[in-house]
């Protein structure tokens, strides 16, 4: 034979394949197209792969629909619940007590003998820690979701992230004793007048703990700008920090705005840093450096001692609680109202 005829033999030896043909010719093993079932091509549940008959899918969808149902009901029946154990309560405390007077008084002494029920201290004390606590987080939070969304690269990003929910997760009442044990002695230092007990390390770490809130809102908004108005901005001659000043934040400023509120919110609800390093000396005031007591550490007072159910004392933490429900579904109606007023549409 031939070595022209010997050669797709040996290279149909060597490669062992199926595609070589016997007489010694290399050939090409041309597929057929797969054949398509026209029936099915035109019927998307058949060429979805559905089942079934259409009373299985009809049950299916109603099964899923009440089971969907359900759950924002019970949502629902939850937060109604809560509502009314408070307000069961909270009706019998303002029949003994007129609530002019717990919404106006300035004296907060219900487990003395000469009791008040002024509830203004405890708001006092509130507002003071979140008033701390919301000058840490905002500016914090805000240049972190500008810098997380604007100017970090992909790596650094990586690493930040999860810095900022690893500090969302970190129990409060660890944060409670790190400003005791930590701010405190830190701010007694460079205010010699600080009491062990201030709103100062409580507000201060309270900022910390609410900032991984602030700065994921912020950067979610952020993010929402539309890139075509960034390069927009750019093709004018603008600087990167004139597109975030003038383009990026006004047109994230609903997100923002809402950040800010809930943020508020979560330091206004926020209960065992008060409890360990605010302290419980119930006063009107601003004086940081002093002790105060917030109406959730004070919940948490009468809770854990000794008072009596039944009694008008035990009733003050419904009363309490219930301003305290009314101040954040404020808050949180405001943030709503405030993202729709500033929200910005974009095609």
């Amino acid at each position: 034979m031939p070595a022209y005829g010997r050669q797709p033999k040996r290279l149909a030896e060597h490669l062992g394949s199926s595609e070589l043909r016997r007489n010694g010719n290399i050939g090409v093993n041309v597929e057929s197209p797969p054949k398509v079932d026209v029936k099915s091509a035109g019927n998307p549940r058949k060429s979805a792969g559905w089942g079934g008959s259409r009373r299985q899918r009809v049950l299916v969808e109603r099964t899923v629909h009440w089971v969907l149902f359900t759950c924002a009901a019970v949502s629902v029946l939850a937060t109604t619940g809560i509502v009314i154990t408070l307000l069961g309560e909270t009706i019998q405390f303002f029949g003994e007590v007129p609530i002019l007077d717990f919404l106006t008084g300035t004296r907060w002494t219900p487990l003395f003998a000469s009791q008040h029920f002024g509830v203004l201290p405890l708001v006092n004390g509130t507002i003071a820690v979140a008033f701390v606590a919301i000058v840490v987080a905002v500016p914090l939070g805000l240049l972190t979701a500008i810098f997380l969304s604007e100017y970090a690269p992909g790596r650094v990003r990586s690493v930040v992230k999860p810095v900022l929910e690893v500090l969302a997760g970190v129990p409060t009442v660890v944060y409670g004793y790190f400003a005791l044990q930590f701010v405190t002695p830190l701010l007694r230092g460079i205010f010699p007048q600080t009491q062990i007990f201030n709103v100062a390390s409580a507000g201060i770490v309270m900022g910390f703990m609410i900032l991984p809130m602030m700065a994921s809102i912020s950067e979610d908004a952020i993010r929402a700008v539309p890139r075509d108005l960034r390069g927009g901005a750019y093709a004018l001659g603008a600087t990167k920090l004139e597109v975030i000043s003038r383009v990026v934040v006004p047109g994230a400023l609903s997100g923002i705005l809402a950040a800010i509120i809930l943020s508020i919110s979560r330091a206004i609800g926020e209960t065992m840093i008060v409890a360990i390093a605010a302290g419980l000396q119930p006063k009107m005031g601003f004086d940081l450096l002093s002790s105060m007591e917030t109406m959730t550490a004070y919940i948490v007072q009468v809770s854990l001692g000794d008072t009596q159910q039944d009694t008008i004392e035990y009733r003050t933490i419904f009363a309490v609680g219930t301003l305290l429900f009314v101040l954040t579904f404020i808050m949180n109606v405001l943030s709503d109202l405030l993202v729709r007023r500033y929200r910005e549409a974009y095609e």
